[in-house]
């Protein structure tokens, strides 16, 4: 089993683009140099733009607990704080069925 976390943020319209800019960056950084980050994907629903969808899978919740702490996570938090006009954050355990 894994830890999930999915997170849906609502976005202010005129910060789509740069919102979007920042949380590739912060998946790709995540992939690329964190050894418990499994997955890291960013989703976006074309009929409506304002809200992006992150579903993310960690070995286990100290490996998310890392990502929080990272410096690059810490950049876009910071960065996107005057973005992000709702957050919804579920954190969640996969069950593989065919374990």
């Amino acid at each position: 089993m894994c830890y999930v976390v999915a997170v849906e943020f609502e976005i202010d319209p005129q910060h789509i683009a740069e919102f979007l800019l920042l949380i590739c960056e912060n998946a790709r950084i995540s992939r690329e140099r964190e050894p418990g980050c499994r997955q890291f994907d960013v989703c976006t629903d074309p009929a409506r733009p304002a809200v992006v969808f992150l579903y993310e899978r960690y070995h286990d919740r100290e490996a998310f607990e890392s990502h929080l702490a990272s410096e690059h996570f810490g950049r876009f938090d910071k960065a996107t704080r005057g973005m992000v006009s709702a957050k919804r954050v579920y954190a969640l355990q996969r069950i593989d069925p065919a374990a």
